[in-house]
């Protein structure tokens, strides 16, 4: 058994491009995982070992991996950083106890790190900033400290400065031991020597270093006091202070380097040390009661010596079988155990256990609590599955996945391929909850539906090559939904008489336009039992079923209030079939006149552009119907941000590139629907029509 204070599960998260994967590799080459580092533009990184991600240069999934610096084990995950991708981040940061957020010198702080950031805040991971490529042109720490304070609203806490800029970047200062780090050209990590302060940072550092020591003794009232009285605290007392504050989330400790050129890295792992929580050290996993899903007050408690608790957390399929990436949180696991998945009430049995370096792997006899570890073959269990000891059943706090906002029709383009291409989608389904996969029954088309045209992109691609599947893909469709405008009072009587026993059931409701985001609510006011309480479960669910098909044009109804206010029955004809064909039959007579209309996903778009440009840029999304938020100037151009429909940005990055010689970006995500304008809604509707009629 390890000693669980040295332990630390950590993610890499941050903005695409900032340089997660190489700050990654370079920790592996430093504590001697990997001997020779891989570039990411070469298409060699470890963590991204899938054909996709080595040609795209960018991480599609979360890569895990283990190493040791300093007597402490580090499981390290590698988050993606594309936004289509932000459900790998989320599930990653559900699992692990602390992060290093990666910031670019010259980028910053970018529309998809305030994302990851949002999300690593509401899952209370404490974080290490670090600040990179500052060799790069246009680079300038102390500008992204600034956007830390402004856009992210955090508190960093400055532990490195850098020694140089851009092409003469040689190392940082510490400014606890007031000591800098050079490093020389020949590109390794140990080529380093520690000297004194170059003379020109000297005043710099002593002031950083009295802000820092002022920070860190407001966690510990004693100190404090004596500081004030002109006492300086030991080094041990502050980076205990430190660390208590990073724990809370009161600061964030920020340091600067060159993950490529390999400088500033050690005193990043030294900081994961230092002042990341081990497993013991974070606030335990609540339990969650399995029927209702709300809290019941216990939580696992991180302790070999506890019942077995884990989260699968992710599930990937490569050419050994299935792997399923578990998180212990207490209790040990031995192979041959057999454990309980809590949300499917079955026992599976533990085969191989192993532990991950990548896509390679070692194998494992037992693992404790603490331990991010893959388990093969597991037949029925899917991402969020609290597994457990048989004789303590529990449910940890699940997951909670975005709904997608985009979807394609595809088709097989030969008659062989069907049965292929139905068991490689149901693998891909249970790698990635938010990839989600329909037949539409009236055309017998597939429909894949994701987080945006990357995803899908890349979902049809490893159709075809990794399980052989060649496709025809239809175009992009959006998901509309629909609601009501008008509240209204109707009657309908549901009645069929035909020897023996009839149907009969009558229903007085009223129907109301909801709250925004409130979905479909009901509710009996039914006094005096005119309608018995027995058939208020079958009214509810006839309108339920109801509500997948909006009166306009078949999309899915929103935000509705009904409310069952009176009816009648018969003591031999009433049943709950009977009510829930009354359900159905109002439905079709009273929301059409009920004011419907058509919702579409509206986007929160993020647009970088050279300023030469700008006013191109916000022209084409003001002809794109967007609604312009924000724009701000940085150094190297600037960021526009605007809420934009998602029918009107197919295909934005090619005109994006057009528009701007190739130097724009942008970054989108779903925020919320609005209703669409008229002369649209007119066309999604007759669209749909003609569908139907082809049909």
């Amino acid at each position: 058994m390890t000693d669980l204070a040295k332990y630390r599960n950590i993610g890499i998260f941050a903005h695409v491009d900032a340089g997660k994967t190489t700050t990654t590799e370079r920790i592996l080459k430093l504590t001697g995982k990997i001997h020779k580092t891989g570039e990411v533009h070469d298409g060699e990184s470890t963590t991204d070992f899938m054909e996709q991600e080595a040609e795209r240069g960018i991480t599609i999934q979360s890569a895990a991996t283990t190493c040791f610096w300093n007597d402490h084990r580090m499981n390290i995950i590698d988050t993606p950083g594309h936004v289509d991708f932000t459900v790998e981040v989320y599930r990653s940061l559900k699992v692990l106890d602390g992060g290093i957020g990666v910031f670019c010198g010259s980028g910053g702080v970018e529309p998809q790190s305030e994302t990851n950031w949002r999300y690593a805040t509401e899952s209370e991971v404490a974080r290490l900033i670090f600040v990179n490529k500052l060799d790069r042109l246009g680079a300038d720490f102390y500008r992204v400290v600034e956007q830390v304070k402004k856009v992210l609203g955090a508190n960093p806490l400055v532990m490195t400065l850098p020694i140089g800029t851009e092409d003469d970047f040689v190392g940082v200062v510490d400014v606890l031991s007031q000591k800098a780090y050079v490093w020389d050209d020949s590109g390794l990590p140990e080529n380093y020597e520690v000297k004194d302060i170059p003379a020109d940072m000297v005043d710099d550092a002593v002031m950083y270093r009295e802000q820092l020591i002022e920070t860190a003794v407001e966690q510990d009232d004693d100190l404090m006091m004596a500081y004030m009285e002109g006492e300086e605290p030991s080094i041990e007392d502050i980076k205990r202070c430190i660390r208590k504050g990073t724990r809370e989330l009161a600061f964030f400790p920020t340091y600067c380097g060159s993950a490529f050129k390999n400088k500033g890295i050690q005193l990043i792992l030294d900081a994961v040390v230092d002042y990341l929580p081990s497993p013991t050290e974070v606030d335990a996993q609540p339990l969650t009661d399995e029927d209702t899903g709300e809290p019941t007050g216990e939580v696992a408690t991180v302790d070999p010596a506890e019942p077995l608790r884990a989260l699968a957390f992710k599930i990937m399929d490569d050419r050994f079988g299935a792997l399923t990436f578990i998180r212990i949180y207490s209790g040990v696991l031995n192979k041959g155990d057999t454990i309980l998945n809590s949300y499917t009430g079955k026992t599976e049995r533990i085969g191989r256990m192993v532990e991950m370096h990548a896509d390679e792997r070692t194998e494992l006899s037992a693992a404790q609590a603490g331990d991010i570890i893959a388990v093969v073959g597991m037949k029925n269990v899917q991402t969020g599955h609290t597994l457990c000891d048989p004789n303590n059943p529990c449910t940890l706090e699940p997951m909670i996945f975005p709904e997608p906002v985009i979807s394609i029709a595809v088709s097989p383009k030969d008659k062989g391929s069907v049965e292929k291409m139905g068991i490689a989608i149901g693998k891909m389904v249970a790698e990635d909850p938010s990839f989600v996969v329909e037949t539409d029954e009236d055309s017998g088309e597939t429909i894949l539906k994701g987080m945006g045209e990357l995803h899908l992109d890349i979902k049809v691609d490893i159709l075809k090559r990794t399980y052989g599947v060649e496709l025809e893909v239809g175009q992009p469709q959006v998901a509309y939904r629909e609601t009501i405008t008008q509240p209204l009072e109707d009657s309908y009587t549901h009645k069929k008489q035909s020897g023996g026993s009839g149907q009969f059931g009558k229903i007085d409701y009223r129907i109301k336009p909801g709250e925004v985001g409130s979905g479909y609510t009901f509710e009996s006011s039914v006094v005096g039992g005119n309608v018995p309480k027995e058939f208020f479960p079958a009214i509810e669910k006839g309108f339920g079923m109801m509500m997948e098909e909006g009166p306009l044009a078949g999309f899915p109804l929103l935000d509705v209030e009904i409310e069952l206010f009176d009816g009648a029955y018969h003591a031999v004809d009433s049943s709950a079939i009977a009510f829930e064909i009354a359900a159905k039959g109002a439905y079709r007579q009273s929301m059409p006149k009920a004011g419907p209309q058509l919702l579409e996903p509206i986007m929160k778009v993020d647009v970088f552009t050279p300023e030469d440009n700008v006013g191109d840029v916000i022209g084409d999304l003001n002809r794109r119907r967007g609604m312009i938020k924000d724009q701000e100037a940085g150094p190297t151009g600037v960021r526009i941000k605007a809420d934009v429909p998602l029918a009107e940005m197919f295909g934005y990055i090619g005109h994006l590139r057009t528009i701007t010689s190739g130097r724009g970006q942008f970054s989108m995500e779903f925020s919320h629907y609005l209703p669409c304008p008229q002369q649209v809604a007119d066309e999604v509707i007759a669209a749909e029509k003609e569908k139907k009629a082809a049909k």
